[in-house]
């Protein structure tokens, strides 16, 4: 019998503050761009988390195991995980933050159309078809819906939007390959450890082979980088981790919408990005199609009693 509750005010106190921290790293990486590049930043982050991670698996007794048959999926998650960081950095170059948090988070879209295909305990319901309807639908009028009167500077926002819906593509795989492998019951702790590993490796190299790997320290840096390795990739995590443990996913799913809602008003707020009409009539049915889509169980239920 499932243990796990529903939401309660703690639960969804620590969701908004993990949709708006989530929400916040496309902008502050795009802020401190100048003086880092994101590429650089992510995986200067991804090693920092690291070896947080590593100390804190060292103080509750746990280790990384890598003859329990993980390893080979472990290097494929580290692989897709850098992937999808390499995409939002070389993204962010040519496109908005607020554009970037809103085709990042399509990853739940991509990750249910996969795991229809591979698991059929996953077969997707009529409010689920719904929503990857109309997140597909927004993201086409969101492309283009710009297209007939695109400048040259428009053409590279097109460049960079479609970098960050290939990331979350990448993002969607990650899933995936988590779940119909050995890591679905693994060691939350084993698996980030995996994609922390490859994040750095990969997207340090990736810096130093394309001329990105500068970095100019100054105070904004240095905050950046605490808020994106402490904060970010190591403690929010965890936390998310233990919500799932503790409360019911598709309740938590419900929230998913809220982060790039959080990066949409961000962008706007702290960079002063503009926020165009056809931009923003897309977003919109992408964020209820990924409402519906990481709740659908939840919402037929709802409707069902009605």
């Amino acid at each position: 019998m499932d243990s796990r509750k529903g939401l309660d005010g703690q639960a969804i106190t620590l969701m908004l503050v993990l949709c708006f921290l989530w929400g916040m790293q496309q902008v502050v990486l795009k802020a401190t761009a100048a003086d880092i590049a994101p590429v650089m930043q992510i995986a200067l982050r991804s090693g920092v988390a690291a070896a947080l991670l590593a100390v804190y698996m060292w103080l509750r007794g746990e280790r990384m195991d890598l003859r329990d048959g993980t390893l080979l999926a472990g290097v494929a998650v580290g692989c897709l995980f850098a992937l999808e960081f390499m995409l939002v950095a070389e993204g962010l170059r040519h496109t908005n933050a607020s554009h970037m948090v809103v085709f990042l988070y399509t990853a739940p879209i991509f990750a249910a159309l996969g795991l229809q295909w591979r698991l059929p305990a996953e077969r997707l319901n009529k409010v689920q078809w719904l929503g990857i309807a109309l997140a597909f639908g927004g993201l086409a009028f969101a492309f283009l819906g710009r297209t007939g009167s695109a400048s040259p500077a428009q053409g590279n926002v097109l460049w960079g939007d479609l970098l960050g819906l290939l990331g979350g593509m990448a993002w969607g795989a990650t899933t995936v390959v988590v779940r119909c492998s050995r890591l679905a019951k693994a060691q939350a702790s084993q698996t980030l450890m995996y994609q922390l590993i490859g994040a750095f490796v990969l997207l340090l190299a990736a810096a130093w082979g394309t001329g990105q790997a500068g970095v100019n320290f100054t105070p904004q840096v240095w905050a950046s980088l605490a808020f994106h390795s402490v904060v970010v990739s190591f403690a929010s995590f965890l936390v998310w981790f233990w919500l799932l443990r503790t409360y019911l996913a598709n309740r938590l799913g419900v929230f998913s919408f809220m982060t790039p809602l959080f990066g949409v008003l961000l962008g706007a707020w702290l960079l002063h990005e503009p926020l165009e009409p056809s931009f923003l009539l897309g977003a919109i049915p992408v964020l209820v199609g990924i409402v519906l889509v990481s709740g659908g169980d939840w919402v037929a239920q709802l409707l069902s009693k009605k």
